[in-house]
């Protein structure tokens, strides 16, 4: 064996080493983004039926970026910085929600800038009835303020 392939051959195997411990630090890092995303989208999914209960809209409009979309079936889509107001002005007085739940199924992404959700929700009257109840995905965005929610599809499986 010559010197000269030894070297090569260690070489190889000090590349190869450095390239998986790179690989195994930049997955740790997409795990560990990945899990602020998630703790962020449950802190902020626990606030926003908070805004019902209350009847303080600030705290839905603060789940939302500036340019939303908001995609409710049956529906024009709300946009920009009025749709979450304009939400929930319908979904207080006129549907009547004072409550509900949002169970996150699934999360997709990098959790770099974005990340979708997938999950089931359900609403409630102000005695605690059931009103209406389905699916959604909501795509998440990392902005200077935290995870908002960029566009939020929802539709129902029934209504009252």
């Amino acid at each position: 064996m010559t010197k000269r392939y030894c070297i090569f051959t260690v070489f190889q195997g000090l590349t190869l080493l450095f390239l998986c411990n790179n690989s195994y630090a930049q997955q740790a890092k997409i795990k560990s983004n990945f899990e602020i995303a998630r703790k962020a989208i449950e802190s902020s999914n626990r606030i926003y039926f908070q805004a019902f209960t209350k009847g303080d809209s600030s705290l839905v409009i603060n789940r939302y970026t500036e340019d939303c979309w908001i995609m409710a079936s049956n529906t024009p889509t709300l946009c920009g910085i009025d749709a979450p107001l304009d939400f929930f002005k319908v979904a207080y007085h006129e549907l009547g929600i004072r409550n509900g739940t949002f169970k996150t199924m699934k999360l997709y992404g990098d959790a770099k800038e974005f990340v979708t959700e997938e999950g089931l929700f359900e609403f409630f009257d102000a005695s605690n009835a059931s009103l209406i109840n389905g699916k959604y995905l909501v795509l998440w965005k990392h902005t200077p303020k935290g995870w908002k929610m960029f566009r939020d599809s929802f539709n129902p499986d029934r209504l009252k």
